[in-house]
């Protein structure tokens, strides 16, 4: 990266004397700032650049939006960064598809190896069956989830038009096309919109052995290209927040064996999640609110580095 850091050159002297005190003094104070820009310059090597000088930097190790330069008001001494529309972001973790994905990577021993080149899989409701002759709805505690795509080398801005599709467990922690053959519940494809966002209609995921509560998912440039998950441009897992896994496995109907394998999981020893970054586990962590009677309603960002 090339840094170029731009001096002014001093100013006409011509006419400068007999300005007064005030005067003398904005002139004094522009030189300052000058030589602070001067000394900052000839004391920074290119990570002290990189960093930013009298200013705090971007932390190693995560990919984070940039924050924009502050812009200087006439009523306050110190000006106020104005933050990114979305935040900041990190680029979401590439987690494998499990053995459970119906995208054509493996064979299923249900009707279809493949819903990605179903067109009836494009739907927000995900809690019914869609595939053959069943049209069975998974039984569980209703959740709304809305995710966001984002570009994190472009200060979050949202990307529109991609593909996602998600497929996740039921309240026992069966998959659909595989441990139970005759269902296909639990997967959909979604389009996002001009806001990056694309929303789901489906159940709290149950917990089974070996693995923390999770809900997966892969991400496609567009509709068109998310014909098989080779051409999937992120494939990740979404996190369940302890909190809520606790709520639901100790309260809700039909939990119970979610409830005991979750007695014997952490996310630091979770196969998939224990190697992740923290702030790339805050992001795949969803952001939940309700209750078990009235549903829940979840948000999660995913974060791509195009």
């Amino acid at each position: 990266m090339e840094t170029e850091l731009m001096l002014m050159a001093h100013e006409d002297h011509a006419g400068e004397h007999g300005h007064g005190l005030a005067q003398d003094m904005k002139m004094l104070t522009a030189l300052a700032s000058r030589r602070r820009a001067l000394r900052c310059f000839a004391g920074a090597g290119t990570a002290g650049l990189l960093a930013g000088c009298d200013s705090g930097g971007v932390t190693s190790g995560s990919v984070v939006a940039p924050t924009p330069t502050p812009t200087p008001t006439s009523t306050s001494a110190t000006p106020t960064p104005t933050p990114t529309p979305a935040g900041s972001c990190v680029a979401d973790s590439s987690e494998t598809n499990g053995p459970y994905p119906a995208d054509g990577t493996n064979s299923s021993a249900g009707a279809t190896s493949n819903v990605l080149t179903l067109s009836t899989a494009v739907r927000s409701d995900i809690r019914s069956s869609f595939v053959g002759s069943s049209t069975a709805t998974a039984a569980g505690v209703t959740m709304t989830i809305t995710l966001t795509v984002v570009n994190v080398n472009a200060a979050c801005a949202p990307l529109a038009g991609y593909a996602v599709y998600i497929w996740q467990c039921d309240r026992d922690g069966n998959y659909s096309l595989y441990n139970l053959p005759a269902e296909s519940y639990l997967r959909g494809i979604g389009v996002t919109d001009s806001n990056g966002q694309v929303t789901f209609t489906t159940i709290f995921p149950g917990c089974y052995s070996g693995r923390w509560p999770h809900i997966h998912f892969e991400v496609f440039s567009s509709l068109s290209t998310a014909t098989s998950g080779r051409y999937a441009t992120l494939i990740g897992q979404l996190a369940m927040p302890a909190a809520i896994c606790a709520t639901v496995y100790g309260s809700a109907s039909g939990y119970s064996a979610s409830a005991s394998n979750y007695s014997r999981i952490t996310l630091a020893s979770d196969n998939i999640f224990a190697d992740n970054s923290a702030a790339q586990l805050a992001q795949q962590t969803p952001a939940i609110s309700g209750s078990v009677a009235a549903g829940y309603t979840a948000s999660a960002l995913i974060g791509l580095a195009r």
